[in-house]
């Protein structure tokens, strides 16, 4: 054993031992500990502490209660509910009750939680969707490409090309470079320096070539090396003017030698040359920045898979749009080597290239695809001559019998005999092209279209155009009753081969054949096919509908078909008769009118306004006689009809039969005594110039119908035509007892009182009539009226203020308003009255010429202005001509 090591060294220290404490040591706190490096029964410092605060535990614990005690009461730490973020009683003992209070909080917040946990965890879930949906997850974009390579196989692993770099050493390592441009003296000065001299100067031999000839000057090292006079001489100034020439001559030259491949030029207009590129300047509207990526992006696709054929189109579409037509070019032929089973490649080429250079594309890509029909049609289309396209097409249908569009181009150029035989041998090719049999059977005659056509229905039993074409065919030869047959057979043909019978395609197959002409073929399919699918309920409104529908699309024959099938279903119907008599008199002919007239008088014959249709139908055709059989047919159907008495009444008194009219009356005032056949009867005296009898049936009238306004308005309008003037009022008053709101009672009674100057009586009649009858605008405006008459304008416009606070919305008062402004404030109010009413009706007439112009003023503001609107518009216009 070594003596001199110690005999503690490797031992264990013993319990409580702190190194370094005997001489006064401490430890220390460093970043990586956790918590005081001190112990709690350390020292202090500080050797004259008090007691109580000697250790390191002490000041420990009285920190901390100097923390607990100092609360943060500032006011960034306050809230308006929590109040401090510190609990204010958290120095106070913590308690029993406290701890049963905290629970019953706890169990409520969590109660609470729970009731909205459903809701926020649904509404939660929704937002999260639908921020996914809106910014998916690059991980989520490609999880279907994902799914898809594990149907890769090891050779397609295998042959994935390697992505290279494919910038060039530039880009790859880029460098600052620094350009300055250089001043026109660099120049001066380099071209005087490899200037070469053939003489010496004399004063180089006179002063012997060493010294300059200025005293105290510098000593040239080389004779000649130093310019006489420090000034570079005239032979070695660089000329501007010369160098732009040169370029000129430089340039013509190669104009001149520059041939266009695409127009067939050879020779490059110098003057022109600039307007030829202005007009190359690319009209994409992009940034340069951006076709610049676009173009490294295409590059690197195209080197990536080379035989991708969109790369090399999107390419050549790239240049072209830019202008560079011959690139394009260059870069779609190339795209043609890399993929010459391509037809959209071959396409493109063909479309980029110039007139015979197509040609020579599309017969190159014939070669490479030689049943490619789109191609095909592209070599015709390059073709000019109609032999050429022929030809082109045949051999065609050589290598693609069986494309339908390669026979209907082939037989758009010929003709219809050619035609005929070309869709003979289409048909057995493509025999289950329906245009083909069509078009074959439109070229046949009568007895070999039937045969065509049966023949077409055998190879496509489930077409329906097969079966109209047939019905249209057999009622152009004029064999009407087997149309109706063909539609049937048809509907139960393709329901027993599983096909929908669409009830709208039908419907606009029949429509079709309406503008065609064929008229039997279109009402046969629209009885055939308007019950299919409709609930029973609904039949009558959409038959309704369906009838509109075909008037808009001016099939009228459809519409009436479907009102002729309407009618056998709902045969009382009074409806469908009205809207099939209407469509007749607005779409038929007055006799088609009064044939439906008289099938609808006897399916319903209590309809009055069938029976007066049918009656005036007759009148306006002139056959008086004929109206009033229908009429005595209606009385014998509806004998106590008002209706029918007063159009009775109606047709003698406008054809002068003035005693039969009144016999009429008589009658109807027996057997249906109305207020109106008495007002008739009153009328038709008047106009006769019987007063006496006029006021006699008035008289007896008012006895029965005292409540009626017209006729206590006859009986004082008889009066005051007499020149009864009292009479007149008395009948007016009597009437406005029975009839309080009767507005032109009170005005009758008003402009009598205004007649017989009794003005105060008119204005006081109007006032008690208003308050009658409040916000009624007809009362208002005869009030602003009457003192517009009197002359009494400032009465007029208050009495028009008060009006339109009663009545804002009202036409009328805002027309009259208008009216009474003057002329420069009249616009003014106009804009007024548009924003409180856009129509109105008012008794102003309006200058001849002003409504155009004021409907144009609406049109601007408000759009089309409605026929309500005319009056306030003219009166928009009357301020301003005025």
């Amino acid at each position: 054993m070594n003596k001199k090591k110690k005999p503690f060294l490797g031992m264990p220290a013993p319990l409580g031992y702190v190194p370094g404490l005997g001489r006064g040591a401490t430890g220390f706190t460093t970043r990586s500990d956790i918590g005081p490096a001190r112990d709690a029964n350390d020292p202090v410092d500080d050797r004259h502490a008090p007691p109580g605060k000697r250790t390191v535990g002490d000041q420990m614990k009285k920190s901390q209660a100097a923390d607990d005690d100092d609360e943060d009461l500032n006011d960034t730490n306050y809230d308006e509910f929590n109040g401090y973020a510190g609990s204010l009683f958290s120095s106070g003992p913590y308690e029993k009750d406290d701890e049963e209070a905290d629970a019953i909080y706890a169990a409520l917040d969590k109660r609470m939680d729970e009731r909205r946990k459903e809701r926020r965890e649904q509404r939660e879930k929704e937002e999260i969707e639908k921020y996914r949906m809106e910014r998916p997850k690059i991980q989520q974009q490609f999880s279907d490409l994902k799914r898809k390579l594990a149907e890769v196989t090891e050779e397609e692993w295998l042959s994935i090309p390697e992505v290279g770099d494919a910038r060039n050493k530039r880009q790859r390592h880029p460098r600052y470079e620094k350009l300055t441009p250089v001043p026109d003296s660099f120049f001066a000065k380099h071209l005087q320096t490899g200037e070469n001299h053939t003489s010496v100067d004399p004063r180089q031999t006179q002063f012997g070539g060493l010294n300059t000839p200025y005293p105290g000057g510098l000593n040239t090292p080389y004779p000649g090396g130093m310019t006489p006079g420090l000034m570079t001489p005239g032979t070695g100034e660089l000329d501007m003017r010369k160098i732009g020439q040169a370029r000129n001559t430089l340039m013509d030259m190669r104009l001149s030698q520059v041939s266009d491949s695409v127009s067939g030029q050879t020779v490059v207009d110098p003057k022109g040359y600039l307007t030829d590129l202005n007009s190359m300047i690319p009209t994409h509207g992009g940034d340069i920045n951006d076709i610049k990526k676009a173009r490294l992006l295409l590059k690197s696709v195209r080197e990536t898979n080379p035989h991708h054929p969109p790369a090399w189109i999107a390419s050549a579409r790239l240049e072209e749009v830019t202008g560079k037509l011959q690139v394009a070019r260059n870069l779609i032929m190339k795209g043609t080597e890399m993929c010459p089973k391509s037809e959209d490649v071959w396409l493109e080429a063909a479309r980029l290239q110039p007139g015979d250079t197509a040609k020579a594309v599309v017969a190159q890509a014939v070669r490479h695809l030689p049943q490619s029909v789109r191609i095909y049609i592209r070599a015709a289309e390059l073709e000019t001559d109609i032999r050429a396209k022929k030809r082109v097409l045949r051999k065609a249908l050589e290598h693609v019998p069986n494309s339908v569009r390669l026979w209907k181009a082939a037989v758009e150029l010929e003709e219809p005999e050619d035609a005929r035989i070309m869709l003979s041998r289409a048909v057995e090719c493509c025999p289950t092209s329906v245009e083909l049999w069509l078009a074959l059977a439109r070229l046949e005659t009568y007895e070999n279209a039937r045969k065509v056509l049966n023949k077409a229905r055998e190879n496509i039993p489930t077409d329906r155009h097969i079966w109209i074409t047939a019905a249209k065919l057999e009622e152009a030869n004029g064999n009407t009753q087997m149309v109706e047959k063909i539609i049937d057979r048809a509907i139960t043909s393709l329901r027993a081969n599983g096909v929908e019978i669409n009830r709208e395609q039908w419907i606009q197959d029949a429509e079709e054949c309406d503008k065609a002409g064929s008229v039997a073929t279109c009402q046969a399919v629209m009885r055939a096919v308007i019950g299919i699918g409709i609930e029973e309920e609904d039949r009558k409104h959409t038959w309704m509908e369906d009838a509109d529908s075909c008037v808009a699309h001016n099939a009228l024959e459809c519409a009436r078909a479907i009102y002729a099938y309407a009618l056998q279903v709902f045969p009382s119907k009074k409806s469908v008769w009205l809207r099939a008599a209407y469509f007749e008199k607005n779409h038929g002919t007055r006799e088609s009118l009064e044939a439906l007239l008289q099938r609808a008088v006897a399916h319903c014959p209590k309809a009055e306004v069938l029976w007066l249709m049918g009656a005036k139908s007759k009148w306006l055709a002139g056959d008086v006689p004929a109206a009033r059989s229908i009429l005595a047919l209606a009385f014998q159907a509806n004998p106590n009809s008002e209706e029918i008495w007063l159009a009775a009444v109606k047709l003698e008194s406008e054809n002068n039969e003035y005693e039969r009219a009144r016999r009429l009356l008589a009658k109807a005032r027996s057997s249906a005594p109305t207020a109106r056949v008495f007002m008739k009867s009153v009328k038709l005296e008047w106009v006769l110039g019987n007063i006496a009898a006029a006021q006699e049936l008035c008289e007896e009238a008012l006895k029965h119908y005292e409540d009626f306004p017209k006729l206590w308005m006859m009986k004082g309008q008889i009066e005051e035509q007499e020149e009864l003037m009292e009479k007149a009022r008395e009948a007016y008053n009597q009437g406005l007892k029975k009839c309080p709101h009767s507005t032109p009672l009170w005005l009758l009674l008003s402009r009598l009182e205004e007649k017989v100057g009794q003005l105060t009586r008119a204005r006081a009649i109007l006032e008690k009539s208003r308050l009658k009858n409040p916000k009624n605008p007809g009362l208002w405006l005869e009030s602003v009226r009457l003192e517009y008459r009197a002359g009494l304008k400032n009465i007029a416009n208050t009495l028009m203020a008060k009006a339109l606070q009663e009545c804002p919305n009202s036409g009328v008062l805002w027309s009259e308003a208008i009216f009474l402004e003057a002329r420069p404030q009249r616009k003014t109010k106009s804009v007024d009255a548009l924003k409180k009413c856009c129509s109105g009706v008012s008794g102003r007439s309006p200058r001849p010429g002003s409504g155009s112009t004021a409907r144009s003023r609406l049109t601007r503001t408000w759009g089309t202005p409605g026929p309500s609107s005319t009056s306030l518009s003219c009166s928009m216009a009357q301020s301003g001509r005025r």
